[in-house]
């Protein structure tokens, strides 16, 4: 009977350990996520903060280039310009 009980509590002690063991690793795990999560939120946070100052930038260069959608009217005249130069330099003989 003694051999049972000694079984028994042997058997109980090591579903005990497992228990432990399992609640050790949950945490671990659950304390990784949060340190990830942590992390992404912080690196979330700072593009948050800078997204103003890439917004402002990136209007002064749609500012600054707009004029070179005029490019190709300029193109085009300086294109009439020379040909017509062409064409006078020619009737003069040149």
């Amino acid at each position: 009977m003694q051999r049972h009980r000694r079984a028994g509590q042997a058997h109980a002690a090591t579903r005990q350990g497992a228990w432990v063991t399992g609640y050790a690793i949950g945490t671990a795990v659950v304390a990784v996520v949060l340190a990830l999560v942590s992390a992404i939120l912080a690196y979330a946070r700072s593009i948050g903060d800078e997204a103003p100052k890439i917004n402002a930038a990136l209007k002064q260069a749609e500012r600054n280039t707009a004029p070179l959608a005029a490019l190709q009217t300029t193109i085009e005249d300086a294109s009439a310009i020379t040909s017509g130069l062409q064409r006078g330099r020619a009737r003069l003989g040149g």
